[in-house]
């Protein structure tokens, strides 16, 4: 056991006051006071301590693609444009690189407040499109770097057999991505034996798109996995998207899904950008998590999620980082209150009834779908949840002047570096003052890795 003592900590109920923390060997919470008076044996805490982020979506290996895309060059560039030259860098990516980049990668989230990760992966195969001698090779690799870098996972093996509705064969560039439905059960029962005994680590079901299975897959593998894993899905991301499964099926991709499928709480529709008000309000009704990756789909120009209608239907949601263009969770929330702003043409649309301060309704909110879209007990400080939280800096002026109510506003919206001090997941420390143990060691490496891949 290990005893922490915070002086101001945020709980489900609000900001509280000298609280005592205990932790087991397990890195769970097994007791929790507020208003308490400091164990003797108690370690303090200094600086205000709050939850760690989930962060739901990651495409680890396009970290090493970030700012690579912003040449203009077609007078369309577009989503579709930039998936090209992703594939560019598919091509060429080994395992040995893949697991330095998402431990590089892994150590940054850390550093800005995440402390569990959905990774969504579908590089699955070798450069040839075949697979290799151990055919979960790459899915471990990111399991080997989550597990190096201290951040919880919950890894999303994806099922991708095909480029377009109707079952169109893969391209070229797709190669590395192709599992048929047997290979891919095969694939999922693997890793998640594999990683049963990893105290952070899980696995979840994974559909890449509509796009890319079909009807029949979906119904397979849902039939041989009924339990409570969760199951995520990149959904209505772009208008193309969108038209193409009119063409197909006569539905709007939402439409069509819930038309077809018992969708729950143990989904996660990824993006989910353009919806009807009725799939709105489906959406939310179902219970399933709405995985906004705001940073992305404003680089790739994806367009605006329908939030203040969705906040008013009590819609579930939360934040990821998906292709890394950014990495901060400050950035990817502020970004979900701006784009409704600049869509209004309003100021502060992201409120709720008794909650005017739009830092809390963002950071509580991200917390809580975050959570149930990893589906694991993460996301706030509670007895039986996994001690994952972040010691922001006292000595920050907007931190230390702030009153409770706004301290989260003055975090989210004022910061211009990041305040985050320390960085506890599983009970233990792994960011100490600004600082990863590895840091040094893995940037070189990842440095070098940018340097293979541009050659």
């Amino acid at each position: 056991m290990a005893v922490w003592f915070a002086e101001k900590a945020l709980l489900p109920d609000g900001w509280a006051r000298n609280v005592g923390i205990t932790v087991s060997e397990e890195g769970i919470i097994t007791a929790l006071e507020k208003d308490t008076q400091p164990d003797p044996q108690a370690t303090l805490i200094k600086g205000p301590v709050v939850p760690g982020m989930p962060n739901l979506h990651s495409h680890a290996f396009q970290r090493a693609m970030a700012g690579l895309t912003e040449v203009a060059g077609n007078p369309s560039d577009s989503f579709w444009t930039w998936r090209d030259l992703m594939y560019k860098l598919v091509d060429k990516i080994t395992p040995e690189q893949l697991e330095t980049v998402a431990t590089y990668l892994y150590i940054e989230m850390l550093k800005a407040g995440y402390t569990a990760v959905a990774e969504f992966h579908y590089l699955h195969h070798s450069s040839t499109g075949a697979p290799y001698g151990e055919r979960a090779e790459l899915a471990l690799r990111i399991a080997s770097a989550a597990k190096n870098a201290g951040i919880g996972l919950t890894l999303l093996p994806v099922l991708y057999s095909h480029s377009g509705f109707g079952a169109q064969p893969p391209s070229i560039g797709q190669r590395r991505f192709i599992n048929d439905s047997d290979s891919y059960l095969a694939l999922y029962e693997t890793l998640t034996s594999r990683l049963a005994h990893e105290p952070m680590q899980r696995t979840g079901l994974c559909f890449h798109s509509l796009r890319a299975v079909t009807p029949g897959q979906i119904e397979t593998v849902l039939a041989c996995h009924p339990g409570q894993q969760p199951i995520h899905i990149h959904i209505a991301e772009q208008q193309k998207e969108v038209d193409d499964c009119l063409a197909w099926a006569g539905e709007r991709p939402v439409e069509w899904l819930y038309n077809h499928v018992p969708v729950d709480d143990r989904w996660c529709l990824i993006h989910a950008t353009h919806l009807t008000q009725q799939e709105t309000v489906k959406i939310a009704a179902s219970g399933a998590v709405a995985g906004l990756c705001l940073t992305t789909e404003a680089n790739l120009g994806d367009g605006i999620f329908p939030g203040q209608h969705y906040l008013a239907c009590n819609g579930v949601w939360g934040i990821g980082s998906d292709s890394h263009i950014s990495v901060s969770v400050t950035e990817d929330l502020r970004w979900f209150e701006y784009g409704q702003r600049l869509h209004a043409q309003r100021r502060n649309r992201l409120y709720t009834p008794g909650e005017p301060h739009i830092g809390n309704v963002l950071y509580k909110g991200a917390l809580r779908g975050g959570a149930q879209a990893l589906g694991q007990n993460i996301g706030q400080l509670s007895v039986g949840y996994r001690a994952d939280l972040l010691v922001l800096d006292e000595r920050d002026p907007f931190i230390a002047s702030a009153q409770d109510e706004m301290l989260l506003n003055r975090w989210i919206f004022a910061c211009a570096s990041s305040p985050i001090r320390a960085v506890m997941t599983g009970g233990r420390w792994v960011i100490e003052d600004g600082h990863h143990s590895q840091q040094e060691k893995i940037t070189l490496e990842f440095t070098q890795v940018l340097k293979q891949l541009a050659s």
